[in-house]
């Protein structure tokens, strides 16, 4: 159970960090499934011809098992609600980031998007929107399959963004705004961390909350998954409401000044 401190750290900073959240075993396994899939060998750096891989889901034993741990199922259940979240059947995606020494143009600051709007398109991401119930996206997940320092590409994340987020997303309703037309530009002024951890490591993080690639400066390649938990049905955070009112949404309504506290 996450204790009532960590559930607070969640509504005002935006994620928790769990510690051995699946064995690093499990990890170790799933690398090897994902070199194998990369063709590169990870005894031979001269194989690592590309600074970023992307691998998509993964549904072999030990994903699925990293995935639905007691520890993990349990903070879904606090955070989004019991049964309001989609079981996982799997893990993805994989950008695995290999050392590199320039900047591998993707690691600029953004949410996740988590809808098609009538003008997305499935090779435009910026096109996808995000709107103030997050439609489609209950919390962001970042599953560390490697130890990750201070060089080794971990993500930054800017503390406490989501609520500028909802404040910019609530003019917009359910139509939400596309990505490339979400400026974030507010959130600058936020404090800012990174996620390490060893392999086993997992970061549950609001679905607004503001995050950043980076170049990886270690010596050795950097395996995350970074699965979206989905919900069951969309929230309605403009509206008062009798049922219980969990994390992920107690975070939005305090961020818009609305009624309802957290279960």
């Amino acid at each position: 159970m996450l204790s009532s401190q960590q559930v607070e750290q969640f509504i005002t900073d935006g994620y928790i960090c769990l510690d051995r959240a699946f064995p690093k075993e499990w990890a170790d396994q799933g690398r090897e499934i994902l070199w194998r899939d990369m063709g590169h060998s990870q005894f031979d750096s001269k194989t690592w011809a590309r600074p970023v891989v992307w691998l998509n889901g993964y549904h072999d034993p030990p994903f699925i098992r990293a995935a639905n741990t007691p520890v993990l199922q349990s903070a879904y259940n606090q955070l989004i609600g019991p049964g309001q979240w989609v079981p996982m059947s799997g893990l993805g995606t994989f950008p695995i980031r290999f050392p590199a020494d320039s900047d591998t143009g993707d690691t600029g600051w953004h949410v996740d998007a988590s809808f098609a709007g009538p003008d997305s398109t499935a090779d435009d991401f910026l096109s996808w929107r995000v709107n103030v119930n997050s439609k489609g996206r209950a919390l962001l997940a970042l599953f560390l399959f490697s130890d990750v320092g201070e060089l080794d590409a971990p993500t930054r994340i800017r503390v406490g963004s989501h609520t500028v987020v909802a404040r910019l997303l609530e003019p917009s309703g359910d139509a939400g705004v596309a990505l490339r037309s979400l400026d974030l530009t507010s959130t600058a002024s936020c404090g800012e961390v990174v996620a390490t951890g060893e392999a086993g490591t997992v970061y549950l993080c609001h679905p607004f909350l503001v995050h950043a690639a980076q170049t990886n400066r270690g010596h050795g390649p950097r395996f995350m998954a970074q699965p979206p938990i989905s919900p069951k049905k969309d929230l309605y955070v403009q509206q008062e409401v009798a049922h219980p009112i969990f994390p992920v949404e107690e975070a939005i309504r305090r961020a818009l000044g609305c009624l309802g506290t957290a279960s």
